[in-house]
């Protein structure tokens, strides 16, 4: 048994140390007795699958967990295969854990990076009954059929087993945690910054570009994704000037807060690169808490507007791809570094370190520093440098020149590991470490999110960035500048252009002085003789368990092309986006296909480069701030009458208003409807979209954006208008008013209020941008109620000021005026009508809308004036065959509406080409058509398929549909809006309304649109 798997019996967890004070005896078994960044005055209790455990504030969860000899910690993702630690940063495919319970269970978290706070709870995830007994790993047996693209080949038959039998079975034995049953009940919030530089990355090098900018006066925002900025500065026995490394870190970062226009930002990931300058951050505020304070949200969505940006994010670590690579005890050679100088944690007790470069040599000799014995520095170079020699010499290990690891032994815990050296000869070299190197990849993942795809440098054996995105410079190991000194130099160079290219003057930073750092490295991906999987599985992308020999398997069967080989095998799909994967992938292809690295290419990174939880993105927008309601300048009104509310898009309408008596809403509605058609009614219709049109060029405009003409609309009238989207389909209709010589006051739709302004913009901005013309939404601004029926104009005399003649000569159909109420008040009156009855609409600003429809109310109780909702809408303008949202849904043309007569044949406008296309004018497109039941009392279904009487019912069969239903208390039956193909000439015919989902079948007559007043005299009264 690994000395790790005996740790926590060997040491048990103690009892209540008080807060600071020292533990009396040592808990951590592999916790160094000096050194490390944490706070050894103060104990930190957390819980790892049930057990209890201690740390100290500075740890990470990795860092704890290995202190306490935990060193197995989870369950690889189709094998089911023992996993450790890896890494020490966000680059860990192997250590993910679930934190917290409850609702605020989190999955998939990276233990590298999570914050150590008292009470943590984790448990390690993908397993089952238990980590160390995990009866899934069975899978392991199963891998001769779990190979790339077995999901293809081996669930396809029988279909009908998908969704019952593989798909179940599929995700209980695969998958990455448990999402949280319960609601989140932590906040998160949406947030916007300025700046001129934007510094991503707080190591050297971005530690120099944001010194060098912020001493020039500009604004800078410097993110740094941990919660110490720092970098590698932090985990390596570096000195510059003679001091610390970290001591330089202290001092630059407190003349940093020192300066009023810098901001260091710790704890926050940039994501994202967008356009404009934009970038997408996210900032852990409160994960690293016991508890949340109430006002404060747990993390913050930054939208960092900036005007350059330095890339100074680092490099990652590459592991080395050979048999059991995979096994815990397995680290990248600088995560040791990190976890003994950083954390002052003994990774192992004896380690074996196997590298192709020079800067792995450093791990060597804080190994040694560290009292961890090094049983054999493995240098796959056949000559190694004198960095190497020297390392090994002074560690007093074995150095195996050209030598190579070919397999790792062990089972739960790495035990051993099998090298061959030069000659062939082969050795098992008994371990609980290996510190592995393949070199560093420069994380580029930001500079390819505008396409720019990385290019290879063979002397660093890594990609750097090539095509920038604007506005972006890219410093430090970034940019594939290795050594410290290279990267400070380099990062207040791209910081000084930054800061220029911005309008500073800069001067250049007083470089410490920093010890020599070789770098040297011969390119080394893997140590297979072959691809086929004989000596054990060779893990390429850990985290998705993709091996060598899956991707030989990809070449042999054609998926060649590195994003065909992505997307077969899954290679860099998982959570931590192949960042420790990919390159040694793609030089695994090159070989097998017989091409160069730069031949064989490289995909592109997608944001966000870190996971973010669906909570962040959201922001505060969840529960009522995720649709808000909005309510009508009458809605304490319509409460207090007893209205029933409905939502119209983001607003609440009264759907009807019941009286005492009522028997339902269907006899409320009946009785509504009957009040508009033969005394008067009032409705608010605030929400349809209010858009103020001005300019001496607004005319024209709106002879572009509407089918039909308005150059020659008179002052003091209004028009119905129809618009169109640029593929020739009715895309809104509504009425604008020429209130003026130059002003205009457009109505939409409620539904497309917003998305007609967004048109109107677009229209203005891209297309016609020389138009003297402005417009604004006024929809909030003014509350406008709709007075109908046959005795609206009685009840409006009793409020319109006596300067204003209501009468049909003076103030006739479609007029509109800007007047005046109730003894002075400014309103505006247009004669409208969506019922079919002798209408009008007032208008007032919004903060008397209440006032107004109660003065109405009081107006025209003589009159039998009553309210009416939406439902009541709906039924009037059915019959009076308006088409409305259902009939306006997107895929109807003007003339499958009646409306063809609208397309003006003198001028151009938006949509008129596409419109005059032969499909979108054919006769046999569904046309508007009115529908009643051949039994009056038939309950006609919207949504019914129309077909011939006596046709079966299939598709082939369908020749239209009912897009509006209802009972209408004036004709006495239920009538309908549909479209039908031909429908026109179709009046009087019989056809089958099929509703395959309530199961009935009823047959109607197709009969002209209009119901109610086909001649139009009450509208005109």
């Amino acid at each position: 048994m690994s000395p790790f798997d005996a740790a926590p019996t060997q040491s048990p967890t103690p009892g209540p140390t008080p807060s600071g004070s020292r533990p009396r005896q040592p808990t951590q078994p592999f916790r160094l007795a000096e050194g490390g960044l944490i706070d050894r005055d103060t104990l930190v209790r957390f819980h790892f699958d049930g057990r209890d455990f201690t740390g100290h504030p500075g740890d990470t969860l990795a860092s704890a967990l290995l202190a306490n000899g935990v060193r197995l910690v989870g369950r690889s993702f189709k094998y089911h295969r023992p996993r450790g630690i890896l890494s020490a940063g966000p680059e860990e495919p192997n250590a993910l854990v679930e934190l917290r319970t409850g609702p605020r269970r989190e999955p998939n978290t990276r233990a590298t990076t999570i914050e150590l706070f008292d009470g943590l709870e984790a448990s390690s995830q993908n397993r089952f009954p238990s980590l160390r007994h995990d009866l899934l790993s069975i899978n392991g047996l199963l891998s001769p059929i779990l190979t790339a693209g077995f999901y293809y080949k081996t669930f396809m038959w029988p279909a009908a087993f998908w969704e019952k039998l593989y798909e179940p079975i599929i995700r209980r034995a695969a998958g990455l945690g448990r999402a949280a049953d319960e609601a989140d009940p932590d906040h998160y919030e949406k947030a916007t910054a300025f700046c001129d530089v934007l510094v991503v990355g707080a190591g050297p090098a971005g530690l120099a570009a944001a010194l060098t900018a912020g001493r020039a006066g500009a604004r800078v925002i410097l993110c740094e994704d941990d919660a110490q900025p720092g970098g590698r500065l932090l985990a390596e026995q570096l000195s510059l000037d003679g001091r610390p490394a970290r001591d330089w870190v202290r001092d630059a970062l407190a003349e940093l807060g020192a300066m009023p226009e810098v901001r260091v930002m710790s704890r926050t990931t940039v994501f994202g690169t967008y356009d404009g300058g934009t970038y997408g951050a996210l900032e852990h505020v409160t994960d690293h808490l016991a508890a949340t304070a109430p006002h404060l949200p747990r993390q913050v969505l930054w939208r960092i507007v900036a005007r350059r940006c330095v890339l100074a994010a680092g490099a990652i670590e590459r592991p080395v791809v050979f048999p059991g690579n995979d096994r815990p005890g397995i680290m990248l050679a600088g995560a040791v570094r990190t976890y003994i100088n950083r954390f002052g944690v003994a990774p192992g007790r004896k380690a074996v370190v196997f590298a192709n470069n020079d800067d792995a040599m450093r791990t060597v000799a804080d190994l040694a520093k560290a009292g961890i014995a090094v049983a054999a520095v493995v240098d796959s170079r056949a000559a190694p440098s004198a960095t190497s020699r020297d390392a090994a010499r002074d560690a007093g290990a074995r150095l195996i020149a050209g030598g190579q690891v070919t397999r790792a032994i062990g089972g739960r815990a790495l035990t051993a590991v099998r090298i061959r050296d030069a000659a062939g000869r082969e050795d098992i070299v008994p371990c609980d470490l290996l510190a592995m190197s393949g070199g560093w990849n420069p994380n580029v993942h930001l500079t390819t999110h505008h396409g720019g795809r990385p290019e290879y440098i063979a002397s660093l054996c890594a990609f750097v960035p090539s095509v920038l995105p604007p506005g972006m410079g890219v410093a430090g190991m970034a940019a594939g500048v290795a050594g410290t000194a290279a990267a400070l130099a380099d990062g207040s160079r791209a910081g000084a252009e930054a800061a220029t290219a911005c309008g500073f003057a800069t001067s250049p930073l007083s470089m410490p002085s920093v010890p020599a750092e070789p770098s040297g490295i011969e390119p080394l991906w893997h140590t297979l003789s072959a691809f086929g999987g004989a000596a054990g599985k060779a893990f390429v992308d850990f985290q998705n368990d993709v091996t060598a020999k899956d991707i030989g398997l990809a070449r042999q069967e054609g998926f060649r092309a590195v994003e065909h080989l992505k997307r077969y095998t899954t290679l860099g799909m998982a959570t931590d986006q192949g960042k420790t994967a990919n390159v040694n992938a793609l030089a695994i292809m090159a070989e097998l296909t017989g091409r160069t690295i730069p031949e064989t290419g490289t995909t592109l990174i997608r944001p966000p480069v870190q996971p973010i939880a669906i909570g962040a993105l959201a922001g505060p927008h969840r529960g009522g701030h995720f649709k808000p309601a909005r309510l009508t300048p009458t809605h304490d009104w319509a409460t207090e009458l007893g209205a029933t509310f409905t939502a119209a898009g983001l607003w609440q309408r009264a759907q009807w208003f019941a009286r005492p008596g009522d028997a339902g809403w269907q006899e409320t509605v009946n009785r509504e409807v009957t009040a508009v058609r033969t005394a008067v009614g009032i409705c608010d219709v605030t929400t349809l979209g209010k858009i103020d049109i001005q300019g001496p060029d607004a005319a024209a405009f709106l002879e572009r954006v509407y089918a039909n003409a308005w150059k020659k609309l008179p002052v003091g009238r209004a028009r119905y208008g129809l618009m169109l989207r640029e593929d020739g389909f009715v895309f809104d209709d509504g009425t604008t008013a020429r209130l003026g010589d130059t002003q205009y006051v457009m109505t939409t739709t409620t539904a497309n209020a917003g998305p007609v302004m967004q048109h109107l913009e677009f229209c203005h901005q891209w297309l016609w941008p020389d138009y003297d013309v402005r417009m604004i939404s006024v929809t909030d601004q003014w509350a406008q109620i709709a007075v109908a029926g046959p005795k609206s104009r009685d009840v409006l005399r009793q409020i319109v000021d006596t300067a204003y003649d209501l009468s049909n000569d003076a103030f006739p159909y479609m007029a509109a005026a800007e007047i005046t109420i109730c003894g002075g008040q400014k309103a505006r009156l247009f004669r409208l009508s969506f019922s079919g009855e002798l209408a009008y609409e007032i208008a007032v600003p919004a903060r008397f809308g209440d006032a107004l429809v109660r003065r109405l109310m009081q107006s025209g109780a003589p009159f039998g004036i009553t309210p009416y909702g939406t439902e009541a809408l709906g039924v009037l303008r059915i019959e009076k065959g308006h088409p409305a949202g259902p009939e306006l849904n997107g895929q109807t043309t003007a003339h499958d509406l009646g409306m063809g007569r609208l397309l003006s044949t003198r001028k151009d406008f938006v949509g008129r080409a596409m419109a005059q296309r032969p499909a979108l004018t054919d006769p046999a497109r569904p046309t508007l058509v009115g529908l009643r039941p051949v039994a009056p009392h038939d309950v006609l279904p919207a949504g019914a398929h129309l077909l011939p009487k006596g046709s079966p019912a299939t598709a082939a069969s369908d020749q239209g549909w009912v897009s509006s239903a209802a009972w209408s208390p004036s004709v006495g039956s239920w009538i309908g809006l549909g479209l039908l193909s031909n429908g026109p000439a179709r009046h009087g015919e019989i056809v089958c309304a099929h509703d395959p989902l309530g199961g009935r079948v009823v047959e109607v007559e197709i009969v002209p649109p209009v119901f109610v007043d086909p001649t139009g005299e009450r509208l005109h009264a």
